[in-house]
């Protein structure tokens, strides 16, 4: 600890002076770019995809860019409603501490410290990417830009598919603040706001959002306290920007964010209820473990999580056309979250995680932006440690019975009624001496990661029309991961007499060593094993002006997922625990890609062709023991089409309509994993589509009225491999709107809101947890959410 201080300390102290030229160009690009501008949807937005300012138009790769006022004006406010306005972006938040990030069809969402993410998520230029520290709120956002394609470039090697970039709302000279406060329907609240102080030398902005709501799925359990999916949110950002000369520019950025949020709505499709027969969106009876406090570490089903992190990026402008930017981050997270995975009223199968760890990175990038040429170059450090610490809680018979389908002693897990009458089999057996045996076991996952790579990137203007652009980055990495599981014997089998032992152990012959099968106790020790590994990564673009209107652009490039070192554990041949090390080759992903861009007058539009070849495609599969390991499914491939155009009507009406085709699959006769072949990717629709409308007009006396309705369409996605019609989700259509009046030349507001307007009932997810037992639970995604909103304004 005292080291990795030490080193951050140091580290940040040396490049107080210095900066990279990519955050500090877009942390200059809020003060820079018109806010109206960025309140648009299209190529006419100010990017810094490529590390330099350009029109979204310029940009030789395909990129999805929305401002803050754009993002405000469709009633978005958590990253995976903002994802159904993307074209090839789908987010699902099973909880603040499990999102899956899709990009053109590839998932990230690997919670194992042991794994390396595919999809890059970056806060103002930071790679926070790991799972579990990844989720962050988008309050006071400049702009979020949605870079599609490998893009280890510009932006390491998490980005096998793509990168999110979330760009937060920097300093202003002069003094502005806002405040909003809204309510809703399942008593929703919200307060948000910020305020600006400064000068032109020194300014400083606080944001902060606070938002709460009762759970939408109501819990039968009369242990637990709140709803499921009950919200309680809070998050803080602190920003300051120090611009001493007009070539230097510093910013320091703190963050926290902490979610107190209800259980995850983990609903049987097997097992009844009181109130009824299984039912994906009626009540639940989730009540976690009796000893969840002592086991589980906390009596109350749902994630209690922080997060920490500091940012600190500076730009100095040295030269004419050159300059030095450095970004340096650190991020802390710690979080523990209870889930009852069976789904039912039983104490059959109850989990928790604690996951914690922290991150540090550094970059510095020397640029040269010259009449001809732009060219950069520099080089990249990323450290971070964390683990995935997972407890298990449950009673033994009933574990059995519900295991065993109900036929192990015939008393059944549960009843028609939704009582539990596997409750009764230790009573039973034990002749009233034993009212319950419970069981408790552990594992854990360890990761400490360290990447090293050089980098760099250039554009040749070979003439007024045609840029051609290459790009390189080799990456070191040094790879290592722990594992330990205390895993004991269960205590049934030694109340029962032999011979129905034997028939027990027909059933369970894991049974002598542990309650779950496949874990495995590793006597007290901590395994460990580590490799290195190294890669290099190119990218090749050309863009042709076939007018000032029109761009056409091309693109080759390769993304890269780590290998993993996934280790475990299993008996050698004496019967004792023994490391079972498994190196998984990294996926490659060769991107082919073109499109053509237009921005003329009222009329912004980019249709993207792709196509994507995969070696080593890493897919999760879930194991016995509920948890889930990486495995190479061999070859597939991705073709697909994306669309997006932008229409200002006039100077009150703005129209929108996006889309995307996406035919991404493991190929055909697939030799690795058979039942794999022609499966399609996980959480990906084949078809997306998002449009709608935006007026906002002038009433007179200083009043306006403004109205964004918009749809939002996604064909069929099935949440597992292999594919299976029952954990799936049909086509889903959304209508949402959100609209009001302002006053007092924009002094004052008032709006309301509508999300899944029809309220519509479709699945979040499928399969999880349960779904590794044999009985799959399903979680109903958000339902009809509407509300009013006020808001005040200082300039």
């Amino acid at each position: 600890m005292i080291i990795r201080k030490f080193a951050i300390v140091s580290l940040l102290a040396s490049t107080a002076l210095v900066a990279n030229p990519a955050l500090a160009q877009q942390a200059a690009s809020t003060d820079t770019v018109d806010r109206e501008g960025t309140g648009t949807s299209g190529n006419d937005i100010i990017v810094t995809a490529q590390k330099f300012e350009q029109r979204a138009q310029d940009v030789p790769i395909t990129v999805s860019a929305l401002g803050g006022e754009r993002i405000e004006e469709l009633g978005v406010t958590d990253l995976d409603e903002l994802s159904n306005y993307v074209p090839g972006l789908n987010i699902q938040e099973q909880s603040a501490n499990n999102p899956g990030i899709v990009i053109r069809g590839i998932t990230s969402d690997s919670g194992s410290a042991q794994q390396g993410p595919r999809v890059s998520l970056y806060y103002n230029g930071v790679d926070i990417s790991r799972s579990r520290g990844s989720y962050q709120s988008i309050y006071d956002l400049d702009r979020v830009e949605v870079i599609k394609g490998p893009q280890a470039t510009l932006f390491g090697t998490a980005s096998a598919i793509g990168a999110i970039s979330l760009v937060s709302a920097r300093p202003r000279p002069g003094f502005s603040a806002e405040l909003t406060g809204g309510y809703g329907n399942y008593d929703a609240t919200l307060l948000t706001g910020f305020v600006n102080a400064g000068n032109d030398v020194i300014a400083g902005r606080v944001a902060f959002e606070w938002k709460t709501r009762d759970g939408y799925v109501e819990n039968l359990a009369t242990s637990q306290e709140d709803e499921l999916y009950a919200q309680d949110n809070l998050g803080v950002r602190g920003s300051l920007r120090f611009t001493p000369t007009d070539r230097l520019t510093v910013d320091l950025i703190g963050t926290f964010d902490r979610q107190r949020n209800g259980g995850t709505p983990f609903i049987s499709g097997n097992f009844p209820t009181e109130a009824g027969p299984a039912d994906p969106f009626g009540p639940a009876n989730l009540g976690g473990s009796p000893l969840s406090a002592q086991v589980l570490g906390k009596d109350q089903l749902g994630l209690d999580r922080e997060v920490y992190d500091v940012n600190f990026t500076a730009e100095w402008e040295f030269a004419d056309d050159w300059s030095f930017t450095t970004v340096n981050g650190y991020r802390e997270f710690d979080s523990l979250e209870t889930f009852d995975a069976d789904g039912s009223a039983a104490w059959f199968l109850e989990f928790a995680e604690i996951a914690d760890g922290w991150q540090f990175s550094h970059e510095g990038r020397l640029a040269y932006n010259g009449m001809n040429l732009r060219a950069s170059a520099g080089w990249n450090y990323f450290t971070e440690e964390g683990r995935q610490n997972v407890p298990f809680s449950a009673e033994e018979a009933i574990f059995l019975e519900c295991l065993g389908g109900g036929a192990v002693f015939q008393f059944g897990c549960v009843a028609a009624d939704g009582s539990v009458p596997a409750a009764l089999i230790t009573p039973t057996l034990s002749q009233g001496a034993i009212a319950a045996l419970p069981y408790q076991s552990v594992f854990e996952n360890q990761g400490e990661n360290d990447a090293y790579s050089v980098f760099a990137d250039a554009t040749w203007l070979a003439t007024d029309a045609l840029e051609l652009t290459a790009g390189l980055r080799y990456i070191w990495e040094d790879r290592q991961s722990g594992y330990f599981a205390d895993v004991p014997a269960p205590r049934l089998l030694g109340l029962l007499p032999s011979e129905l032992q034997g028939g027990l152990l027909q059933f369970f012959p894991w049974l002598t060593a542990s309650l779950i099968p496949g874990q495995i106790d590793t006597g007290g020790q901590t395994f460990s094993a580590s490799e290195s590994f190294d890669a290099w990564l190119p990218r090749f673009n050309a863009l042709y002006r076939v007018s000032p209107d029109v761009n056409v652009f091309v693109t080759v490039s390769k993304g890269r997922r780590s290998p993993v070192v996934q280790l475990s554990a299993t008996r050698d041949v004496a019967g004792n625990p023994s490391p079972s090390l498994q190196l998984i080759p990294e996926e490659t992903v060769w991107n082919y890609e073109g499109g053509v861009k237009l921005a003329t007058g009222a009329v912004s539009a980019s249709l993207g062709v792709y196509y994507q070849d995969y070696s080593g495609f890493q897919v999760s599969v879930v194991q016995d023991d509920g948890s889930t390991r990486t495995e190479s499914a061999g070859s597939a491939t991705n073709l697909g089409i994306e669309g997006e155009l932008a229409v200002q009507a006039n100077d009150w009406l703005r129209v929108f309509v996006n889309g995307a085709y996406i035919d991404a699959k493991i190929d055909e006769d697939n030799a690795l994993v058979p039942a794999f072949s022609g499966a399609r990717f996980r959480l990906q629709p084949k078809f997306q589509a998002a449009a709608g409308f935006t007026v906002d007009r002038e009433i007179g006396n200083g009043m306006r009225f403004f109205l964004t309705p918009s749809v939002t369409h996604r064909s069929r996605i099935f949440f597992e491999l292999p594919n299976s019609a029952l954990i799936s989700q049909d086509a889903v259509t959304l209508l949402n709107a959100r609209g009001g009046v302002s006053f007092a030349d924009e002094r004052f507001e008032i709006a309301a809101f509508v999300r899944n307007a029809t309220n519509e009932e479709y699945l979040l997810d499928a399969g999880n947890t349960g779904g590794a037992f044999g009985y799959p639970t399903f979680i109903p995604a958000e339902p009809r959410f509407y509300g009013v909103e006020l808001t005040a304004r200082l300039f």
